[in-house]
C-alpha cells in the first residue's frame, strides 16, 4: 500500500473526490473504511494504515460511490461531505500586501540577497491593463494623446502591474546588476520585436546568484517580476521557500486576480524572450486539497506536490488550490491552436 491519499473538495459544494495512491493495481484485496473524520485502509495480510482528517473536513461514509482504479494513479472514489468546508480567499495578492507608509525589504527569491533595503512608499498605485495602449484608438477620434506619455515612478512610488512592479532606482544602494540602464522601453506595454532584440541589454540580475530579476525600462526605472522577488515588511525576518512552492503560489494568485478583474479564464505563459511556453485554462479557484504523505517507504509513489511541503505540514497537509487545464508549447508545437 502506498500509504498516501488525496482528497479534492470543491468549496461551496458537498462533493469530494478521494484518491488512494497506488501506482499498480493492488495484488491483494483492500478494505477501505471511511469514517466521518478519518480514512483507514487494510490489506488482506493484516497491515492497516489510518489517517485522521483535518478539522473542518467531515465525510458522509454512506455516500461512497463510483470506485475505480486508474493505472499509475490509484483508486478513485466519489463521496459527499457532511458539511462544506469554510470559504477561503485566494486573492491575497501583491496589491493587497504592499501598503503605503510602511517599510519593506525586497529579496531575491532564489538566494535571499537583499535587492531593496528598508524602502517606505508614499504611493502604491496599480497600473492600467498591459495592453491598454492598443485600445486607445477605440476611445479617441483624434491621434493618440498618450503616444508620448510614460508612467515612471518617483523615488517614493511603487507601481503595480499584473505580473510585475516598477520602482525608481535612483539613490538605491542595493540596485542589482544591469548591463545597460539607459534603454528607453515602454513602461509596461507589450514588447515589440525591436524590444526583444535588446532584451539582453536591459536585464536586471541578482548580484549574488546572477538570476534574472527583471529589466530596466528607463535610466531610473526598474521592472521587477513578481516570480523572482520576495517582499516582506522590514520587521519580519527573511525565510526561504522552495522555488516550486513559491512559483505555484504566485501563478495561482495571478490567475485568480486576472480572472476576477477581467472575466477571462484562458491565459498564456510567456518567457522574458517573448515566447509562449504554456497555455492555461483556469477551471476553478475554490478547491481545497487534503493530502496524506504516508510512510517514508512510499515516497517513490506519485504525490501531487512532491515532498516540498512535508517538513512544515506533517503527515497530512491542507491547501487551497486552483484547478487548471494546460497545454505545453514546446518547440512551437500547438502554436496555431485557437486558444
Amino acid at each position: 500500500m502506498a500509504g498516501r491519499f488525496l482528497l479534492e473538495i470543491r468549496r461551496g459544494t458537498q462533493s469530494a473526490l478521494l484518491v488512494i495512491r497506488e501506482a499498480d493495481r493492488p495484488s491483494s484485496p483492500l478494505d477501505i473504511s471511511v469514517a466521518a473524520d478519518c480514512l483507514e485502509v487494510r490489506r488482506s495480510r493484516g497491515s492497516c494504515e489510518a489517517t485522521a482528517l483535518p478539522a473542518g473536513v467531515r465525510l458522509a461514509p454512506a455516500s461512497c460511490r463510483a470506485l475505480s482504479h486508474l493505472p499509475g494513479d490509484g483508486l478513485h472514489l466519489r463521496l459527499r461531505l457532511c458539511r462544506p468546508p469554510p470559504s477561503a480567499d485566494l486573492s491575497s495578492t501583491l496589491r493587497e500586501s504592499l501598503k503605503p507608509q510602511k517599510n519593506y525589504v525586497f529579496y531575491c527569491q532564489s538566494c535571499g540577497d537583499i535587492i531593496v533595503e528598508d524602502r517606505k512608499f508614499l504611493r502604491v498605485l496599480p497600473l492600467p491593463s498591459e495592453n491598454w495602449s492598443a485600445l486607445v484608438e477605440e476611445w479617441c477620434c483624434h491621434p493618440n494623446p498618450f503616444a508620448r506619455s510614460t508612467l515612471h515612478p518617483q523615488h517614493d512610488d511603487c507601481f503595480l502591474g499584473d505580473t510585475f512592479f516598477l520602482l525608481n532606482s535612483q539613490d538605491e544602494s542595493h540596485v542589482p546588476e544591469s548591463p545597460m540602464c539607459s534603454s528607453e522601453t515602454g513602461p509596461y506595454a507589450s514588447q515589440s520585436d525591436s524590444d526583444l532584440k535588446s532584451k539582453e541589454n536591459t536585464r536586471v540580475t541578482c548580484k549574488r546568484c546572477k538570476r534574472t530579476l527583471g529589466e530596466t525600462v528607463s535610466s531610473d526605472t526598474i521592472k521587477y517580476y513578481v516570480t523572482e522577488v520576495i517582499i516582506q515588511p522590514s520587521e519580519r525576518s527573511f525565510s526561504t521557500s522552495p522555488r516550486s512552492q513559491f512559483l505555484q503560489s504566485m501563478v495561482a494568485q495571478c490567475l485568480v486576480e486576472l480572472s476576477s478583474a477581467k472575466s477571462t479564464f484562458r491565459f498564456t505563459v510567456e518567457g522574458d524572450d517573448g515566447k509562449i511556453y504554456i497555455l492555461i485554462w483556469l477551471l476553478n479557484s475554490d478547491t481545497l486539497l487534503v493530502e496524506s504523505f504516508g510512510s517514508s517507504s512510499s515516497h517513490s509513489v506519485f504525490t501531487l506536490f512532491g515532498d516540498i511541503f512535508m517538513d512544515s505540514s506533517g503527515p497530512v497537509g491542507t491547501w487551497n488550490a486552483v484547478k487548471v487545464l494546460y497545454q505545453p508549447c514546446i518547440k512551437s508545437r500547438n502554436k496555431e491552436l485557437p486558444f
